[in-house]
């Protein structure tokens, strides 16, 4: 068995036989890595029969017969199949609304092609004994225009578990979304972009990292506010019949594993409370059963794994359990359901009360005046030992985990721990995870952020116990990904966000903004070579645009350089460089910005101290107010003035990652007189039309 035959058959499913890092050198995947990554998709290649057998496997289809379920087509325009065909073929095509057409499908260019369908939506065509989903999607996404036309609207970006605000017990949560929304929306604003809201573990409170989830597809329940769905009175009395649910003074980092327990607690007691109360067989009871009954059987399989999970080994994941227990439809499984079933019925039931929060702070926001209100985040992947891994483990890369090569900060590369689908199971079900995953990422919200967005084109993929140096690029079907994406965003109306920064693949940005999905622009990325930044006219017209993000420096953290000192301590600078010939980079990048902003008449005068960072924020937040991109995001961690980040990329313990609990209400942040002179600094610049 030749590598060369190897490495053909890695091409043929995908996967990158080569890769440039960021210095522009060739490496070659060795063979290992690539039959590791082969075997995840369901192609094994360790001996000749193997691989012969995975080649065939991979055969190019040839017949009607060999159709994947779904097929994805643009509205407007022909759709060749990848079937051979020399003649016409009659077909008929019944579209979503129940019309039957009769068509057919004609040959071009030896293959046949599906005619031009104008209705978007999930259609079915059948042809000879063969029926498959059209999936003919509109040629965008809903974008910021189509809500607002000329839009230069503002919004906030807020870490959600450090909002405060009474009743929390510790943890930020959705009644402290819709509390900042409410004064946001008043004050003009039109978004409230927040951190991933995925369902963690509730059996393992030190699990807490947003972009690490176990399952994408429900929430996490620490983030519910119950008084938005029972009312303030009737939580009001449950707070009071748990001890400690007050949470004391704070020095401004959260204790997760406390106000976790906390939290469970009082949900717990609140469930309690519902089967006995006649609202069990009231509006709210019947709520509850219509949700459970309309999210079918991945709840169900969510709140097993769940009552699994806190039951038998909260530390261990579910690959290192009894062997009967980790097969989601086994006897095993169902037999511990049955006996557990109230415990299984919480778990559902701790999903409701999360999933009517978010639509609840949504109301507000929108009541408060926001044209899009929240924005959610949709991590890259999820925990390879959780939820989804579990029950949909065919769904799944299992054995694989994403990161990236190496580059200049990171010289050993990346790994993230997470795993993603397997693009050949996604194309042989019919893309139903990735659908399962946008529709539970769209509920309730005006726009999603889609974290890492090359990932809808390629992710570089780790065999688990191999350095993140040793992976493998794989490609996924990133045209039809993106038709889903615009089909199921104007479904729910809602706006695409695309987060690509850092390695993107050649041409990438253009499908993007083709596919009407809004890039990130942010002010720490928009330099002119040595010459300094970029003014705000030259940051294009289709983007949203920060002045940081959760992994970056803060604006006051910049200017005074603390990030370089944080960086430093935790080994974070990259291999061999010198925190001193960073600091005197930093010397020379405060006046390029300083004066950028002086060229901008955001701000005049000579260049602030590191230590004054007040006027530099204020002329930051200004100078993003007048890029010419149809929104623009401020994080909470500007407004404020702060200097830490949320997040430092590459610690996990050694660092406050994820912790950090503003001690002002979440409806008072924006009345603060500083905080106040910058909002209104950026309604001036963008107002409400």
């Amino acid at each position: 068995m030749s590598d060369e035959v190897l490495r053909d058959l890695a091409r043929r499913a995908g996967v990158a036989v080569e890769w440039q890092d960021y210095a522009g050198n060739s490496h070659v995947v060795s063979p290992p890595v690539l039959r590791r990554v082969l075997a995840a998709l369901g192609l094994p290649a360790d001996t000749g029969r193997e691989l012969s057998a995975s080649r065939r496997e991979l055969s190019k289809r040839s017949s009607l017969a060999d159709l994947p379920p779904l097929v994805t087509a643009v509205a407007g325009r022909p759709t060749r199949l990848d079937v051979g065909g020399n003649e016409s073929q009659p077909a008929e095509l019944v579209l979503e609304r129940g019309e039957t057409r009769q068509i057919s499908l004609l040959p071009a260019r030896g293959r046949l092609r599906i005619p031009a369908i104008a209705e978007i939506g999930y259609h079915r065509l059948r042809v000879e004994d063969r029926e498959i989903v059209l999936a003919v999607s509109p040629a965008r996404c809903r974008s910021i225009e189509d809500v607002v036309p000329d839009a230069r609207l503002w919004g906030v970006a807020a870490q959600l578990y450090g909002l405060t605000h009474p009743g929390d017990v510790g943890i930020g949560d959705l009644g402290g979304a819709a509390d900042l929304s409410r004064v946001a929306g008043q004050k003009g604003a039109d978004a409230v972009a927040l951190s991933p809201m995925h369902a963690l573990y509730a059996a393992d409170p030190e699990h807490f990292g947003p972009y690490a989830p176990s399952s994408r597809l429900f929430l996490n329940p620490l983030h519910a506010a119950p008084e938005l769905v029972f009312g303030k009175a009737a939580y009001g009395d449950v707070l009071a019949q748990v001890p400690g649910a007050e949470p004391g003074p704070s020095n401004g980092l959260i204790d997760w594993p406390a106000a976790s327990a906390t939290k469970y607690a009082v949900l717990r007691r609140l469930f309690d409370n519902f089967l006995d109360s006649a609202e069990w067989d009231g509006p709210l009871g019947a709520d509850f059963a219509r949700f459970r009954a309309n999210r079918g059987p991945l709840l169900y399989e969510h709140a097993c794994f769940e009552a699994l999970h806190a039951a038998r080994m909260p530390k261990a994941e579910w690959r290192n359990w009894p062997l009967d227990l980790r097969d989601p439809r086994g006897a095993a499984v169902a037999f511990f359901a049955e006996s557990q079933a109230e415990e299984v019925l919480f778990h559902q039931f701790l999903q409701w009360i999360a999933d009517r929060s978010v639509e609840a702070a949504q109301l507000t926001a929108r009541q408060s005046g926001m044209r899009i209100g929240l924005i959610g985040d949709l991590a890259v992947g999820m925990d390879p030992g959780g939820s989804h891994a579990w029950s949909r483990q065919s769904d799944i890369l299992l054995g694989l985990t994403i990161g990236a090569p190496p580059d200049l900060l990171n010289p050993a590369g990346q790994n993230w721990g997470l795993t993603s689908f397997s693009p050949r199971a996604m194309e042989e079900n019919g893309f139903a995870p990735f659908l399962a995953t946008l529709r539970a990422a769209m509920r309730h919200v005006g726009g999603i952020r889609v974290d890492h967005a090359m990932g809808l084109a390629r992710l570089w993929l780790i065999p688990e116990g191999a350095d993140p140096a040793d992976g493998a690029y794989l490609n996924y079907p990133v045209v039809d990904l993106l038709r889903l994406l615009a089909l199921e965003s104007v479904r729910h109306n809602v706006v695409v966000i695309g987060e690509d920064l850092g390695t993107v693949p050649e041409g990438f940005h253009d499908m993007l903004e083709q596919g009407g999905i809004h890039g990130m622009r942010v002010l720490w990325f928009e330099r002119d070579g040595q010459a300094g930044f970029v003014p705000p006219r030259g940051w294009g017209s289709s983007a949203v645009a920060m002045t940081s993000t959760h992994d970056l420096p803060t604006v006051a953290g910049w200017w005074k350089g603390s990030d370089i000192d944080v960086r430093h301590e935790h080994g974070r600078l990259g291999e061999g460089v010198n925190p001193e010939e960073v600091r005197a980079q930093r010397d020379k990048d405060r006046p390029l910005l300083w004066h950028a902003f002086v060229r901008e008449n955001v701000t005049e005068g000579p260049v602030p101290s590191p230590e004054e960072t007040d006027r530099v924020v204020d002329a930051a937040v200004r100078f993003i107010a007048k890029t010419e991109v149809p929104l623009s995001l401020i994080p909470l961690e500007d407004f404020m003035g702060q200097e830490d980040q949320p997040n430092l990329p590459g610690t996990v313990t050694e660092h406050p990652n994820w912790r950090r609990r503003l001690q002002v209400p979440a409806s008072d942040i924006l009345l603060d007189e500083t905080v106040a002179r910058r909002v209104e600094a950026i309604a001036a610049e963008r107002p409400r039309q």
